[in-house]
């Protein structure tokens, strides 16, 4: 994921539709966080069209990788390599995946970084690339650091992710000696998910024996404090799309 540093006093070029809704109740939105550590900000945009732009862009780009990690290690995996190699290898690899979540942490989805430097302006039809440049404008930075409690929030980084069936990342908290992460977001662009399909969203509880699950929304955004133990459960075989959101941490300079 990018680490370049965003500074919220640059203008932000984005689309007419990057709005929030003006709607939104900033403090029910923060009483939640700092009730749960986490909360779901329903009917983000102004407009659902926004969502469906971004939906549409990722639905139709070809430059996804799938990242798999090894322990420590992450590797990628373009769609055409993955399409080169022999259904052998490819069980393979599924079968590695499958024992390193038995005991451990382990992850299997599909990514592409996203220009969040703010000296690039992204051409006019990239949505998602302006996108996240507002995710760091001063209307954003607002928001978040007001729901989150954190106004020592500076910027944010991004990533798109695509959960197809059988995709999932175990449990984890986010935290990273150096990153400064005070609270991480998914920002929800799929429509029509059934909760049946997997995928959720899970914040575990500190006895590992509980959790509070989100399924994949549209036009949401999910908010959590990092530290925080949460995982994607696994995609179903059954599930007819992908789940599809563009996700980061929103952190400080410091």
């Amino acid at each position: 994921m990018s680490e370049i540093f965003v500074s919220p006093e640059r203008p932000v070029a984005a689309p007419a539709l990057l709005r929030l809704n003006p709607d939104l109740d900033r403090a029910r939105l923060s009483a939640q966080f700092a009730a749960h550590g986490h909360v779901r900000v329903e009917q983000l945009f102004a407009s659902d069209a926004m969502a469906a732009a971004v939906r549409d862009e990722l639905e139709a780009r070809g430059d996804w990788v799938q990242v798999i990690n090894s322990g420590d290690k992450i590797y990628e995996l373009s769609r055409e390599v993955r399409s080169q190699m022999s259904f052998d290898r490819l069980r393979a690899l599924d079968d590695a995946v499958m024992l390193g979540a038995r005991d451990g942490f382990q992850h299997r989805y599909e990514s592409i970084r996203l220009c969040d430097d703010p000296s690039v302006t992204p051409p006019a039809d990239n949505v998602a690339d302006a996108l996240t440049r507002w995710m760091s404008s001063k209307e954003m930075l607002d928001f978040v650091r007001r729901v989150t409690g954190h106004p020592e929030i500076d910027f944010a980084d991004a990533q798109a992710t695509s959960y197809a069936p059988g995709d999932f990342l175990t449990g984890h908290d986010d935290q990273v000696p150096g990153k400064s992460r005070h609270a991480a977001y998914v920002l929800g662009v799929t429509q029509g998910w059934r909760i049946e399909w997997g995928g959720l969203l899970m914040f575990h509880d500190r006895h590992a024996s509980a959790f509070h699950g989100v399924a994949p929304g549209f036009n949401t955004l999910d908010l959590f404090q990092v530290p925080s133990v949460h995982s994607v459960s696994l995609v179903s075989p059954a599930a007819d799309r992908r789940r599809l959101s563009v996700t980061g941490w929103l952190r400080s300079r410091g």
